[in-house]
């Protein structure tokens, strides 16, 4: 049955939607107020409504195709459930593809964090690092991951963003609408997880949010990645933060530094690293974009121009020096700036500080975390003392519950990835990409159990949702 639906959506930058706009029965959770006509009034405008029919209806829907996304969107299909996986890019991964991250940490060696590592390393496109992290090939990654997701059985559709969501009498999401070149679609699930980063889904549903770490907003900063090639890799070991090393050094930052003042560049971020990809592959984050929103487009836009001249700037400079800078060349820079601080769904668990000092553990904790608060500074004048720091919390091992994946104002609903149920200080810990994975996995056998079962993801016990995962472990 078609839906009535806005023909764009308007934008919301409060940090808190109001219930009563979200409990509408029927009406899209957006800000907008559709009429019959296109004429503009006063300084608005008022677009038409339209009928728009159901493209598909699935067991899951994933948005976004990050690392949460992609272990959510193969788990859920691997568990037996019909998926449909969006990615507003051109390729699946998100930060570790379109972003360059290059660098994954806090991975487990166990479930599908093990499985990308083997299959990296049978394409060489993986050098280990520690037990827990190491670097990838981002250009590898990007057909791993898109040769994972089909053979699981996911429906792929990219260039596409979720613009409204819709929901059912009981409160449930059931309907969201995505506008891509083929215009505007809605799509129809059981069981939905926003896997977005910046908590998308989440907030067009009508949920309660938090961004920063208050609502004035002092962010995390941005950060442009680039990669670069030199045709004597091991001429830069002395500028390199890793390379063949377990370890980040501090002294090749310090050496970087000193050769970015030589041609009178001071980068805004205060800790330059260079890291050792393979062969004469490098990846370089030299770049921090402070006091950015990152539900703001304008402020995401100019801090993506800026970012992207620095890093130009700074590739130019060193090659002019010559010597171990001799022949480097800028392969490219990210597509999509990287996002530390994005809004935080609130779920049906929140995750504090207290959980990471206490190093609490939960019966229905899905991933283990030991990656330490990281904190990197959030004004330009905070870079010159203290790039990073972990706001005085010590953390121990702890656990990240299934309730902090699932939405609490919405049924229907789970979140994986740094966008699920946590403050500030918390976030800066479990953020990190080899956690997302896990996560992603937990939220899609969750979700698949949920759609077939015809129950709600909260009503799975995770008692059968890691039964689940032990078999597909075994398939």
């Amino acid at each position: 049955m078609p839906i009535q639906s806005p023909s764009s959506a308007s934008p919301n930058r409060r940090h808190f939607l109001g219930s009563a706009l979200a409990g509408i029965t029927g009406t899209p959770l957006l800000l907008s107020n559709a009429t019959a006509s296109t004429t503009p009034i006063n300084s608005g405008l008022n677009e038409p409504t339209r009928n728009l029919p159901i493209t598909d209806d699935v067991d899951v829907i994933v948005c976004g195709s990050g690392p949460a996304g992609i272990g959510a969107a193969i788990t859920a299909a691997r568990s037996g459930a019909k998926v449909r996986l969006f990615e507003v890019h051109g390729c699946l991964g998100g930060v570790w593809t379109a972003g360059l991250l290059s660098y994954v940490l806090d991975a487990k060696n166990t479930g599908l964090n093990q499985e990308i590592v083997n299959e990296l390393t049978a394409r060489s496109g993986f050098k280990a690092n520690t037990k827990s992290a190491y670097f990838y090939d981002p250009e590898e990654m990007k057909l791993l991951l898109e040769e994972m997701c089909v053979a699981a059985g996911v429906k792929i559709q990219l260039f596409s963003r979720v613009v409204a969501a819709y929901k059912d009498d009981n409160k449930r999401l059931s309907t969201i609408v995505t506008e891509s070149k083929s215009g505007r679609q809605a799509w129809k699930a059981r069981v939905f997880i926003d896997t977005t980063g910046d908590g998308d889904l989440g907030h067009l549903a009508g949920c309660e949010w938090e961004l920063g770490e208050n609502q004035a907003c002092p962010c995390q900063p941005m950060t442009m990645m680039a990669m670069v090639t030199v045709p004597n890799p091991e001429a830069l070991q002395p500028f390199a933060s890793h390379y063949g090393s377990p370890s980040w050094r501090k002294e090749p930052v310090e050496n970087l530094r000193a050769e970015m003042a030589r041609f009178g560049h001071n980068p805004t971020y205060g800790t330059p690293s260079l890291f050792h990809v393979r062969d004469g592959l490098f990846n370089l984050m030299i770049n921090h974009e402070y006091a950015v929103r990152a539900d703001d487009a304008d402020a995401i836009t100019a801090a993506t121009l800026r970012a992207r001249a620095e890093i130009h700037t700074i590739t130019r400079g060193l090659r002019k020096l010559g010597g171990p800078w001799d022949g480097l060349l800028l392969v490219a820079t990210a597509e999509q700036i990287g996002v530390r601080d994005g809004r935080r769904i609130k779920g049906r668990y929140f995750m504090t500080k207290e959980d990471l000092i206490e190093g609490r553990q939960q019966d229905d904790g899905v991933v283990t975390v030991t990656f330490n608060v990281d904190i990197h500074a959030v004004t330009k004048k905070d870079n010159e003392t203290k790039p990073y720091h972990n706001a005085g919390v010590k953390t121990k091992p702890y656990h990240i519950p299934l309730r902090a994946l699932i939405a609490k104002d919405v049924d229907g609903l789970m979140m994986a990835g740094r966008c699920i149920s946590g403050d500030f200080i918390s976030h800066a810990s479990y953020r990190v990409t080899g956690n997302a994975v896990a996560m992603g996995e937990a939220a899609g056998v969750t979700s698949a159990i949920a759609a077939q079962s015809k129950r709600q993801p909260h009503e799975v016990d995770w008692s059968e949702s890691k039964g689940q995962l032990a078999k597909i472990a075994q398939a």
